[in-house]
């Protein structure tokens, strides 16, 4: 397995950059795995955006929750998943009217994607927010949110054997773990 943690903020060129990485490798096929649930119009928009953007030969899962799950389902070793966006997963976990009610906890979530990650064939990439480097928020769902994001990013990117910081477009590598 190849595991890749893209950060950045909002509009950083996260996203664009993960569809590079995943068209650039070896000629897997590409899943892509959608967390997003459409609330609004504005966001309805986002999500045209990119979806215009990927060819039309990629695959699409929309999961806003069971992310351990899908995955599981569309690892293979000749496949490439791009999981966009591990924030937007986190929000709809966090947020009491957005998860299903029959729905376990974040933290069962949380942990069995991280116990799953390093059993999983192919290529995977992720793309997270970066949202620790603004003010504490206001607000105890807020601070939560932002701790459970950064707590997240710190626990994926033990595990990632690369971890890239995207901003303006430009991508830093922060980790590279060398293959033996």
């Amino acid at each position: 397995m190849s595991f890749t943690l893209i950060l950045g903020g909002a509009r950083s060129g996260k996203s664009a950059y993960a569809e590079q990485l995943a068209t650039a490798g070896p000629g897997r096929s590409v899943t892509y795995i959608a967390t997003a649930q459409v609330y609004d119009d504005e966001f309805r928009q986002r999500i045209s955006h990119h979806q215009e953007r990927r060819p039309p030969t990629w695959a699409l899962v929309e999961e806003p929750h069971f992310l351990a799950d899908a995955l599981q389902h569309h690892a293979r070793a000749d496949r490439c998943l791009i999981v966009d966006c591990l924030t937007l997963w986190l929000a709809q976990w966090i947020c009491p009217d957005c998860k299903p009610p029959e729905a376990s906890s974040w933290q069962y979530e949380r942990e069995r994607l991280l116990a799953l990650l390093p059993a999983l064939p192919g290529r995977i990439i992720m793309v997270s927010n970066e949202v620790g480097m603004g003010i504490v928020p206001l607000g105890e769902i807020n601070r939560r949110f932002q701790d459970e994001q950064g707590r997240l990013n710190q626990a994926l990117a033990q595990l990632a054997d690369e971890v890239v910081f995207v901003a303006a477009g430009l991508p830093m590598k922060l980790k590279q773990r060398t293959q033996e």
